[in-house]
């Protein structure tokens, strides 16, 4: 057997069906990775029994993992923080990898060893029927930090990263409750490059009602909030920052209409924005800013 030294993180939360056929899609690669950790996030449904029994001839290479529900980011974190091996492949619950998707990726990493992560092109499923990702959606190589600030440009399933990068880029916000890989792949593109392999070795599933998007309305809240962080960094030179702010008043002007259109803007959002902007997020306005942007309360789709 053919395996190679990658630790496969597969967070779940109340999908039994979708995880066993994730996990199945990692068995049937054409090279193995060393270890499989499963973190499940409190899930109510049948998920830990279905995996033991389903799985039972694999738990010397499966590990599972059971949490209190405390969201995605802290069950990435803890499968990494458990994780034996150097590089991390991630494996949402409800996509699925074709069976090269290792072999292809590993390939690559050993004929260019300063890679430190890279992702694939994927095949979009949405209620059932294959479709094609928009064009703004397009994934782009090298330096896709611009790219990054408009709209979430890596997808987790489809990445193998080296493990000190994901440690030392902060690993993923537990605090925010979507997002959450916008936010880390921020922090990440600003200082390195992202390879694209451009090889379909993802089927990556939508549409469906427990999906992150359908339970949080207006994500971009979420998203300014992750921009003002990194400008509240040392991360950025002035190029960066200077793209960063013209999304994140793109951003904020959207967010700002919507909410002036139902007559509950404060105006004294503008003023907090402004100071974060001059003090950070450690600062009063910036607290207060979270509290507005991560809070679910008052928020309606818009």
């Amino acid at each position: 057997m053919n395996l190679i030294p990658v630790s496969v993180v597969i967070p779940t939360f109340n999908r039994e069906n979708q995880v066993c056929s994730a996990i199945e899609s990692v068995l049937k690669q054409t090279v193995l990775p060393m270890e499989i950790l499963i973190v499940d996030d409190g899930s109510t449904d049948s998920t830990i029994s279905l995996i033991r029994n389903r799985f039972k001839d694999f738990l010397d290479q499966i590990r599972i993992f059971s949490l209190e529900h405390g969201g995605v980011s802290r069950a990435r974190n803890f499968g990494v923080e458990r994780s034996v091996f150097d590089w991390i492949a991630f494996l949402d619950s409800d996509d699925l990898w074709l069976p090269d998707k290792l072999k292809v990726q590993w390939k690559v990493l050993q004929e260019q060893k300063d890679i430190e992560i890279l992702q694939s092109q994927e095949i979009w499923i949405r209620n059932g029927k294959r479709i094609n990702p928009p064009a703004h959606l397009q994934k782009s190589n090298g330096w896709i930090f611009d790219r990054s600030l408009e709209m979430c440009s890596i997808t987790p399933s489809s990445v193998l990263l080296k493990k000190d990068l994901y440690v030392s880029a902060g690993k993923m916000d537990e605090e925010l409750p979507a997002c959450e890989d916008y936010d880390l792949w921020l922090r990440i593109t600003a200082t390195h490059p992202v390879t694209l392999l451009d090889e379909l070795l993802l089927v990556r599933y939508g549409g469906h009602d427990d999906q992150l998007s359908f339970q949080h309305p207006v994500m971009d809240r979420f998203r300014i909030y992750s921009i003002l962080k990194i400008l509240s960094s040392d991360l950025l030179n002035e190029n960066q920052r200077n793209s960063s702010k013209r999304i994140l008043f793109i951003k904020w002007n959207l967010l700002k209409q919507g909410k002036i259109k139902r007559n509950i803007w404060k105006n004294e959002l503008d003023l907090d924005l402004e100071i974060v902007l001059h003090e950070g997020l450690n600062s009063k306005s910036g607290k207060h800013l979270k509290d507005f942007l991560l809070q679910d309360a008052d928020w309606t789709r818009i």
